[in-house]
């Protein structure tokens, strides 16, 4: 019934296996992966037409964690799976993006890729599971993918490279100094086509170094693939690209003219106008039949390539002017908005990101329910990108892939840089609003929130900016590494290389490639290139801030203090009911924690200060010699009952309220008066003895002479 075949190989620490034959035989192909216990089953289908007057690649990837697979059921009112997880998303770029300019240029078909989460053994993460099980099943399935990919995660430890780090160790990476770097890479063979990566201020060299041993660890991977594609790959589907070359020799004979007097002008609306023009002018010189061949488009677009290109590789200039290594003009803002914690206005040349930063308190953290359990994030990027930033008309909806990859991103390069929670006990959310774009506003909104969030205080250990980086890579081999590209540059180009960093190192990477990989060497270009770039703009950013400001009047003051965690039931009370006087009473904001950290938030500093005090007379311990205020709750025909030290009282002997003989304590005392009380020791029973006598009732002074008795005796 079964055509089971099962290819297997030892993969650093586990073992890696890939199936197919038993599950999902109806899909074009289907391949279950699986390392250590965690399996991850791909399975992809393609259509056999393309769609009448398609003219993109309709190539979806939906990669899907099941909470089966970890033995949990799903938080939330439905108790199911609902729409994709911020992971999830994630995880569908990464197997989308290096898989996506492997297809036989031309092929439209419509293409679906599902990769699912069958088991998680918490130890192995899925998502590189998902990458590899994805690469196979398009491998065995027949359609024109001139793959496979491998891919491999790298971790940077204690100077070594470490091939598949534990989940545990990739975990709150900033809360584990020895662990730097959490680098994903794929690619085939021979190159290397997409890189995602946070790191804690890398050098160059050290994350050129984990590229090129990810792509070497991978390799075996690559061959595991083909060996389970030699026994279970089904036939080739019958495709040939077309061929338009005299299509393309019409619309460049009536085109180029224009086409290239329209990339000469740098105003990207009005250039953007012009190419509309020229390609217009095209369109005339075609016949009708011409004019309905589904490939006209591509046409079009290799003849902007083309002209694009060719200029670059040629020494000549770029679109708007610049040389290959200049940043556009850049102009750092803070402070631009009255009301917010922090707010920066970023421009780079027709790129501009409005930054805002808001500092919250612990209930403002966001709690994430992952396969590997629930955690908590102080630290929010979000990104958005209305259509008016590219003066176009459009939907607005929920944030679509492009917006949470570009914010995980930035998040990434700046999460690198932020103080520890113990030091700054503050949930920290940026926004970064899109204005304007015209090339890489995944770097403005980097640069635009190390600019907001110092402006809002935040002790960051270090400024980052971030630039995108290009390529022009010709068929005869010669190529050009573009700095700042423009988004025509990256809609035309090979390459998408985006490098955030500190002074001292690099925060984040990442790479996107069109063409089959490139090598080392251009790779070692494009980071040299990278970092000259990013430290023009740190100097640029310095022109506006250098150091984080003085906190906004309108954000909440938090001071944190620590407690034993045996006294954290007596700070809650029975039901919360301590806990909730001391909210009540003092007027702000308190968390506790289970470790015994206690979060003390409000914007009055009195209300704060209450509220410690409320606190620390709860957990705190009287110390003998010490003198306090307190009030008298109770006279007795020995003495008088005195509240000293929160809810604590004590016994002050009749003979030690005056320096005098008092038939009574009600000769001196009465009860609710305020007095100053000196902490004598503890009785045998554990009672508190105090004094006052010995203390000025006025001042709160011990008296001297009562000093001078005791150093006597």
């Amino acid at each position: 019934m079964f055509n089971v075949m099962k290819k297997s190989i030892q993969w650093g620490d586990e073992t890696l296996t890939l199936e197919t034959g038993k599950v999902a035989r109806q899909a074009d192909g289907s391949v279950i992966a699986t390392v250590g216990e965690t399996s991850v089953m791909a399975n992809v289908t393609f259509a056999k037409q393309p769609k009448p007057g398609q003219d993109f690649f309709p190539l979806t990837v939906h990669y899907q964690e099941k909470y089966y697979a970890a033995g949990k059921i799903p938080g939330g009112f439905f108790k199911r799976e609902a729409r994709p997880s911020e992971k999830e998303t994630l995880v569908s770029r990464l197997i989308d993006r290096p898989c996506r300019p492997l297809f036989v240029p031309g092929f439209k078909n419509e293409v679906l890729v599902m990769a699912t989460v069958l088991s998680c053994d918490l130890e192995n993460d899925p998502d590189i599971v998902a990458m590899i099980a994805a690469s196979a099943a398009l491998t065995i399935s027949g359609v024109p993918f001139r793959g496979p990919i491998g891919a491999a995660r790298v971790g940077f430890k204690d100077g070594a490279y470490i091939l598949n780090p534990k989940m545990d160790e990739m975990t709150k990476l900033r809360e584990n100094p020895e662990q730097r770097l959490d680098l994903v890479v794929a690619g085939t063979k021979d190159a290397v086509m997409m890189v995602e990566s946070e790191a804690y201020e890398l050098s160059e060299a050290e994350m050129l170094g984990a590229v090129k041993f990810g792509h070497e660890q991978m390799q075996p991977v690559i061959d595991l693939i083909i060996s389970l594609a030699e026994v279970a790959a089904k036939e080739p589907f019958d495709f040939t690209p077309p061929d338009y070359a005299a299509l393309y020799a019409k619309v460049k004979a009536a085109g180029e003219a224009d086409m290239r007097a329209a990339f000469a002008i740098k105003d990207k609306l009005a250039r953007q106008d012009a190419i509309a023009a020229a390609v217009a002018t095209a369109k005339a010189g075609l016949s009708e039949e011409e004019l309905a061949d589904p490939n006209l488009d591509m046409a079009i677009k290799k003849l902007e390539s083309s002209i694009l290109r060719g200029d670059i590789i040629n020494g000549g200039a770029r679109i708007d002017g610049r040389n290959n290594t200049t940043v556009r003009p850049i102009v750092s803002e803070t402070g631009v908005l009255p009301r917010t914690h922090g707010s920066s206005l970023f421009t780079r040349g027709e790129t501009q990101a409005l930054v805002v930063t808001t500092l919250g308190t612990g209930d403002d953290e966001q709690i994430i329910d992952a396969l590997n359990g629930n955690f908590r994030s102080n630290f929010l990027l979000h990104y958005n990108f209305p259509p008016y930033s590219v003066g176009e008309v459009g939907r607005v909806g929920s944030p679509g892939r492009r917006e949470i990859g570009h914010g995980k991103l930035a998040w990434r390069a700046l999460q690198a840089v932020l103080p520890a929670a113990t030091d700054f006990p503050y949930t920290i959310r940026v926004v970064s609003e899109i204005t304007e774009s015209n090339g890489s506003s995944s770097m403005a909104s980097v640069c635009g929130g190390s600019l907001s969030m110092m402006d809002a205080g935040v002790p960051l250990k270090a400024p980052v900016a971030g630039v995108a980086m290009g390529l022009i890579l010709e068929d005869d081999g010669r190529w050009a590494v573009l700095t700042d590209i423009l988004g025509d540059e990256d809609h035309l180009g090979d390459m998408d290389f985006k490098v955030a960093g500190t002074e001292n190192g690099i925060t984040s990477l990442q790479m996107d490639i069109k063409v089959a990989g490139i090598t080392p060497a251009i790779m070692e270009q494009a980071l040299a290139q990278a970092k000259d770039g990013r430290m023009h703009i740190l100097g640029e950013m310095a022109k506006a801030i250098s150091a984080p400001q003085g906190f906004s009047e309108y954000a909440p003051k938090i001071e944190t203090m620590q407690i034993p965690t045996d006294k954290i039931r007596e700070v809650i009370g029975s039901g919360g009911k301590v806990i909730r006087e001391i909210v009540e009473t003092s007027g702000a904001k308190v968390d506790i924690n289970d470790d015994g950290v206690i979060k003390i938030a409000s914007n009055d500093a009195e209300a704060i200060k209450r509220a410690y005090d409320m606190i620390y007379s709860i957990v705190a311990e009287p110390e003998e010699g010490k003198i306090y205020r307190g009030k008298v709750v109770k006279l007795v025909d020995f003495g008088a009952f005195v509240n000293f030290f929160g809810k604590r009282d004590g016994l002050v002997h009749v003979s030690q309220i005056a320096n005098k003989r008092l038939n009574h304590p009600s000769d001196a005392l009465k009860e609710g008066q305020e007095v100053w009380v000196k902490l004598l020791g503890f009785d045998d029973r554990g009672k508190v003895r105090l004094g006052m006598k010995m203390v000025d009732q006025e001042t709160g002074e011990e008296l001297a002479a009562e000093k001078k008795d005791e150093t006597a005796e």
